[in-house]
């Protein structure tokens, strides 16, 4: 009965090093976990149209991308471009859009404004889309580029640190990145954010 008991409390004393050194061993998978919760919810929680681009300053990304096949607009095909488009001394902009983008479709008329403003040239790059999708959204909304970059696989807005459809660069006239906008552009930024930021790259010299 002695041994027995003895038995029995060796067992439990066992089990209890057991469960604290588990415990021990799964304390630093948990706290990693832990900070990755926040940092996720810290992130995501925020405003992502204020998400800072590390291309802000830097030289255009070098791209060479091809036009949306058949793709007219007044009897004249729309080319694609490449980065030695966008260092010509005019200001540029440059938005990626999808035709399965909703919000692409709810900027479009700030797109078809801007495309007017002659002081700069409008340039669109075509995020994982289907050419005749593409072809005809751009038909049925307007299409408000001069010319469309089709970048099918995506690897071209990794390049431009692209966080989601739709984003707006605006570019200097030496293809330098002046300004980034995450997300839909709306009558009121386009008043309050982008039209001041073409103004002040009109200005810039570098």
């Amino acid at each position: 009965m002695v041994i027995k008991d003895m038995n029995t409390r060796q067992s439990s004393t066992q089990k209890a090093k057991f469960k604290a050194g588990s415990f021990l061993f799964l304390m630093p998978l948990m706290i990693v976990v832990a900070l990755s919760i926040i940092f996720l919810f810290r992130l995501f929680s925020g405003d992502t149209t204020k998400l800072p681009s590390a291309l802000i300053s830097k030289p255009v990304p070098e791209v060479t991308l091809s036009g949306i096949a058949n793709l007219v607009q007044n009897g004249s095909v729309v080319p694609g471009f490449s980065s030695a488009d966008l260092k010509k001394g005019q200001v540029s902009l440059v938005n990626m859009f999808a035709s399965w983008c909703l919000e692409c479709k709810q900027e479009h008329d700030v797109l078809l404004k801007l495309g007017k403003d002659e002081r700069i040239v409008l340039f669109g790059i075509d995020y994982k889309d289907d050419a005749e999708k593409a072809r005809l959204f751009l038909n049925s909304y307007g299409n408000p580029y001069k010319a469309v970059g089709v970048d099918r696989k995506g690897s071209a807005a990794i390049d431009w640190g692209l966080y989601g459809v739709p984003e707006t660069f605006i570019i200097s006239g030496k293809g330098r990145i002046l300004y980034k906008k995450t997300g839909p552009m709306t009558e009121e930024t386009l008043q309050s954010e982008i039209i001041p930021e073409i103004e002040k790259a009109l200005k810039a010299t570098d």
